[in-house]
């Protein structure tokens, strides 16, 4: 791709970002949205292949019906109550139909089928790309309606999210597949809290975005894309064994790390507000998602894939990929529990 053309690409992926989390009008947060997904579409496109071709062209119709929902939506809520602005969302109807929309923006169940198969069919910066930048302005808009929205709509989507996200992943060998069922369940724990105490829902998007990017440029650096392949990286890049160990239980939430924080403070609130069984089927399905970190963990750390004697140590070649980010990420996603009495006086 044209530097140019990549510059313009991304230079239009910040605008629509920006745009959507500054704007105080409908019209200027829905365009944001807009220039986000006509933005990424010619990213997921290159290289040119059937597979990337598919995976747009189904992501464009998800974000288009999505669109036109918003779109319906804020017209809905104009003409009963004469307002534009976001945090006048008070009509009911508008409300129910702008949650559909952003969970079907966010990948939430039952509106995440498109998710797992767009992000196995394209490459895996793109794959990132889509995982975590394009999740921060529908979330932004989530947060700031957040009190207009019904929690019982919200928490049917959560614990649906967490659940099959789970399950989804148990029988998956493409890496890039089971991140997008990992990133369903993680959309579920920041929606269930996001009426309750919606710092917490940020809280948990800064830090499942920076273990996300930390996972997805040690699996680009390594060039690996399925379970099988990653059994033979503790002779290619030893370290970048170490570094997805540690993203993988900070994902999924085990302490002392940095992702268990979220979860015990979604935890902590859903029980302060007496929703325990909520808290329960959580905490339960956060178990389905730990199972298949362990094993991708299990075939990193504790196997090694069947090779002859002469292929096992392989010739070391001059790395052409950057890692400038990947020790700062790691050190952010596994080493930031100490922290937690301050995000805990700021939630």
């Amino acid at each position: 791709m044209s530097p140019y053309v990549l510059l313009i690409i991304l230079t239009s992926l910040f605008l629509g970002t920006s745009l959507t989390l500054l704007s105080n009008h409908w019209l200027m947060a829905w365009m944001g949205l807009e220039i986000n997904t006509l933005a990424i579409i010619p990213m997921m496109t290159y290289p040119n292949h059937p597979r990337a071709t598919e995976s747009a062209i189904k992501y464009f119709l998800t974000q288009a019906t999505a669109s036109m929902m918003i779109m319906f939506a804020i017209t809905h809520n104009a003409w009963m109550t004469n307002q534009w602005t976001l945090l006048q969302m008070s009509n009911h109807n508008a409300c129910t139909l702008m949650t559909i929309a952003l969970a079907i923006k966010l990948g939430l169940a039952p509106f995440h089928f498109w998710m797992p198969e767009v992000t196995q069919g394209i490459p895996t910066f793109k794959a990132m790309t889509l995982l975590t930048w394009q999740k921060i302005a529908p979330m932004s808009l989530l947060y700031q309606i957040s009190p207009s929205l019904n929690m019982n709509i919200l928490t049917m989507l959560a614990i649906m999210s967490t659940l099959l996200g789970g399950w989804g992943g148990l029988n998956q060998t493409h890496l890039r597949k089971i991140l997008a069922y990992s990133s369903i369940a993680h959309m579920g724990w920041m929606t269930i809290i996001i009426t309750i105490n919606p710092t917490i829902t940020l809280l948990n998007l800064i830090i499942y975005i920076m273990a996300t990017l930390t996972l997805f440029l040690t699996l680009n650096f390594a060039s690996i894309t399925k379970i099988k392949s990653i059994t033979n990286l503790w002779n290619k890049a030893t370290p970048m064994t170490t570094i997805i160990f540690l993203s993988l239980l900070s994902l999924g939430g085990l302490p002392p790390l940095t992702g268990f924080l979220p979860k015990w403070l979604i935890l902590q609130e859903l029980a302060a507000n007496n929703n325990i069984i909520m808290a329960t089927l959580m905490a339960l399905s956060a178990l389905l998602n730990l199972f298949f970190y362990m094993r991708i963990i299990y075939a990193t750390t504790l196997t090694m894939y069947p090779t002859s004697n002469n292929s096992k140590l392989q010739w070391s070649h001059t790395q052409t990929k950057s890692i400038t980010l990947i020790p700062t990420l790691t050190i952010m996603s596994s080493l930031l529990l100490p922290l937690s009495p301050m995000f805990i006086i700021m939630s």
